[in-house]
C-alpha cells in the first residue's frame, strides 16, 4: 500500500494490516500488527518529510514481517526519552514485540519481524 505522507492515512495502513490478517488467518496477531504498523507509519509520516509512505506486510520463514518506506536517507533510531516524554516510544515498542527490526542500509525504509506459531500450535 502506497499513501500520502498524512496522519490521517495511519489509521488506513491499520485497517488495511488487520483486513490482510483475517484473510490469512492471522486474526490472534491483530492486536499485536495494529500496534506496530500504527507506531512504523507514524514514525514515516512525522520523519519521512512529505514523501509517500508504502507499506508492505507478508510472511516469510514463520515470521510476519512488516516493512514501512518514507524514502527519507535518515534512519529511524531508538531515543531516549524520560517519564514526562509524550512521544518517542514508538521503536520501543516494536523491538519489544518483534523478533528482530532494523533499518535498510539506505536509511529509507524501517522493518520488524514478529514471530509467527509453527503450523498446528496455538497463537
Amino acid at each position: 500500500m502506497s499513501f500520502p505522507s498524512l496522519e490521517s492515512r495511519v489509521a488506513d495502513a491499520r485497517r488495511l494490516a488487520e483486513a490482510y490478517l483475517r484473510l490469512w488467518d492471522l486474526s490472534p496477531f491483530v492486536d499485536e500488527v495494529v500496534l506496530v504498523v500504527s507506531e512504523l507509519v507514524t514514525n514515516a509520516v512525522r520523519y519521512g518529510n512529505g514523501r509517500p509512505v508504502v507499506l508492505r506486510v507478508y510472511v516469510s520463514d514463520g515470521a510476519l514481517v512488516i516493512e514501512v518506506r518514507d524514502g527519507s536517507p535518515l534512519p529511524a533510531r531508538l531515543r531516549l526519552v524520560d517519564e514526562e516524554a509524550e512521544s518517542g516510544r514508538g521503536l520501543f515498542l516494536v523491538a519489544a514485540l518483534a523478533r528482530e527490526w532494523g533499518v535498510s542500509p539506505d536509511g529509507t525504509t524501517t522493518w520488524c519481524a514478529l514471530e509467527l506459531p509453527m503450523q498446528g500450535e496455538e497463537a
